[in-house]
């Protein structure tokens, strides 16, 4: 009797690695890096969004938190969902794009609502790991996909009404409150419920294009691709010309876009 359950294929997975555009390859490397130092306890007090430290003047941890993790399975776990959805950005907006954003915006901004929520509360909790980027690019994503696709039916197990829709863009938000309660009962590590729905309302703001203006002008790459001939220098490098979905995302369609899912992640 033939397996139900789907069968890895090594040679698959092989070409999907080997496929990966630049920028997606050099953040899930950093990611592996910052696992290996921080080993090192050190390095993690160094790396970290820690609130206290940060109004300090340690001003680096705006752009850290996000590579480092508590130990290897929270990294495979981050690893393993958000390279699907980072590999789509990059397909989607080019690899200058993805660069500027994920070493701009999509961390420092979510670290700064978490910090000026932090100190109005006066929480002193350290935050670390790529599930805000995670929640991000599902916001993102899933926000898009609510355009054509505005309620999605509940799962079967709930015995829910078959008249009863959920809104297609509150699943982020779901998602993160399953982590959070899942964490509460010790089923998954210690997350960060503010840290999540910070890189989420980021994704959502994205999603619906309120701070596409971030992104660099076309033309300014276009002149930059071609001044220093990126495409034909760097292997992977996803050029202003190549990107599969267009400058802003994904143009409503009438057949539903397929949604990226991601697993509960921590992220302590």
């Amino acid at each position: 009797m033939a397996s139900s359950f789907p069968q890895m294929n090594p040679q698959r997975i092989r070409s999907y690695i080997l496929r990966l555009p630049l920028c997606t390859r050099l953040i899930c490397i950093l990611i592996v890096a910052f696992w290996v130092a921080g080993i090192s306890h050190g390095f993690q007090n160094w790396a970290s969004l820690a609130p206290e430290a940060v109004f300090s003047g340690s001003m680096h941890r705006l752009n850290t938190y996000p590579f480092l993790h508590l130990g290897l399975i929270h990294t495979l776990a981050n690893l393993l969902a958000l390279t699907p959805l980072l590999e789509r950005f990059e397909s989607e907006h080019g690899t200058l794009v993805t660069i500027v954003m994920f070493t701009g915006p999509f961390a420092t901004f979510p670290a700064a609502i978490y910090l000026l929520i932090a100190y109005i509360f006066g929480i002193h909790t350290p935050i670390l790991g790529a599930s805000i980027w995670v929640f991000l690019l599902l916001a993102s994503s899933i926000v898009q996909q609510s355009k054509t696709q505005p309620y999605i039916a509940p799962p079967a197990f709930l015995n829910l009404p078959q008249t009863y829709r959920i809104p297609t863009a509150a699943l982020p938000i779901l998602i993160i409150l399953l982590t959070s309660f899942l964490s509460t009962l010790h089923v998954i590590p210690a997350t960060s419920l503010l840290g999540h729905l910070a890189g989420a309302l980021i994704g959502y703001l994205w999603g619906l294009g309120y701070i596409k203006f971030l992104a660099p002008p076309e033309k300014v790459l276009r002149w930059i691709e071609a001044k220093l001939n990126l495409l034909g220098r760097i292997p992977h490098y996803v050029s202003v010309d190549q990107k599969v979905f267009g400058r802003y995302g994904i143009l409503p369609q009438t057949a539903s876009v397929p949604v990226s899912s991601s697993s509960a992640i921590p992220m302590v």
